[in-house]
């Protein structure tokens, strides 16, 4: 398989599936450009060795055809400033306005096609779909690992195509060694945090998780069900009633295996989800009637902080409250920073899924930590073990 290092570029032009699904505000100005940061690189070196860029992407969920909200021309003034030339833009992904705009490319130029989702036939794979795709471009440069856990037309049957000009873009590259460093080369105690709302949309990792680490450290909304389970009170807070016996196997297995599995033993409780609820610290297995917790306490920080600090690796996969009100920040905030401090004393850190990335760019830490995943979900299914069409499109 050529890599993107050892592939000649000169004339050609490279289509690229990139990971665009980025944020826009009311007025369509992108108001976190992580996506597109990650992805220059591998554009700059196509441009630098005397290529053409073909930018192909989604953004959102459109329902049914073009919305002006999910147009990628929004995108055009940003990527013109970055790469410092005009981005060309095809008001659409196929045919015509495609075609034309591809066929007058020149060295050095950019395009970027319209929305993929545009097209239902994208997310159904359609190979038809994928065909005209690649009619665009000598040869394919998947960068997209946001998308690789999906089999759409343009993130893995296009791939069918180039079936000798197909390689990954350095997001891809680098998002797959950085994750086997927590799977294959770990260095111990290795130590697995894992947050956000619900238990059951980790159950997959967890289990495959309990024979690789040594520690795993449970916050966020998926605590209470863990409390639940063992018998606590947890007044109004989030519990998923169905998983209670899941959870309980879980900690049965963890303590079979000699897994540390550190559960909050305090939350700072709201008698409402608000910001400005009233709102106290309590024993997270006797949260109040009428109360929830919405954050970890100070307690449970000090314990997760020592945890972490032990450690030589760390996988960071969900916040540990509803850091999005500022009352109920602290708990995330605290993990971010005993991360980047562990990091700074030696340890490999991996901060993968939306709201950790969200959480890590609001503290300003981004660059205190080893890796910064760009695709949550796919990062997560490559952890459980699953089989990624994007990536097996490329590596077969």
């Amino acid at each position: 398989m050529k890599t993107i290092d050892n592939y000649n570029f000169k004339g050609k032009k490279a289509l690229i599936r990139v990971d665009f699904n980025v944020p826009l505000n009311d007025r369509y100005e992108i108001t976190d450009t992580t996506r597109i940061d990650a992805a220059l690189p591998t554009i700059r070196k196509i441009l630098n060795e005397g290529g053409a860029v073909i930018l192909m992407s989604h953004l959102g969920r459109p329902k049914s055809g073009p919305e002006e909200k999910f147009s990628l021309k929004h995108l055009t003034t940003y990527l013109s400033e970055k790469l410092g030339r005009k981005v060309k833009f095809a008001i659409d992904c196929i045919g015509e306005p495609a075609t034309s705009k591809a066929d007058s490319l020149k060295e050095g130029d950019v395009l970027l096609l319209e929305n993929l989702r545009f097209h239902d036939e994208e997310k159904k794979g359609d190979e038809a779909f994928a065909s005209e795709l690649s009619k665009l471009g000598d040869v394919y440069v998947n960068d997209a690992f946001g998308t690789a856990h999906r089999a759409h037309a343009s993130t893995a049957v296009i791939a069918k195509f180039f079936p000798k000009d197909k390689i990954f873009g350095y997001i891809m590259g680098n998002e797959i060694e950085n994750i086997n460093k927590v799977l294959e080369d770990v260095k111990r105690p290795f130590t697995a945090i894992l947050g956000g709302a619900k238990v059951s949309g980790k159950i997959e990792i967890i289990r495959n998780l309990l024979d690789k680490v040594d520690n795993l450290i449970i916050g966020g909304g998926m605590m209470f069900t863990f409390i639940k389970a063992k018998g606590g009170q947890v007044g109004n807070s989030l519990v998923e009633e169905d998983l209670l016996d899941i959870a309980r196997k879980t900690m049965i297995k963890a303590r079979d295996m000699g897994v540390n599995l550190l559960i909050p033993v305090d939350t700072l409780a709201a008698d409402s989800f608000n910001n400005d609820a009233d709102r106290k610290t309590v024993p997270a297995s006797e949260v109040p009637d009428g109360w929830m917790g919405l954050d970890i306490g100070p307690e449970t920080v000090r314990m997760y902080d020592e945890m972490i600090s032990k450690s030589k690796t760390l996988l960071w996969n969900g916040p540990m409250g509803v850091f999005e009100f500022g009352n109920f920040e602290e708990g995330t905030k605290c993990i971010a920073e005993a991360v980047a401090k562990a990091t700074k004393n030696g340890a490999f850190s991996l901060i993968g899924g939306g709201d950790s990335v969200a959480a890590i760019n609001k503290y300003n830490l981004a660059d205190q930590v080893s890796y910064v995943s760009t695709g949550g979900g796919a990062m997560l299914e490559y952890i459980e073990g699953k089989e990624l069409p994007g990536v097996k499109a490329i590596v077969g």
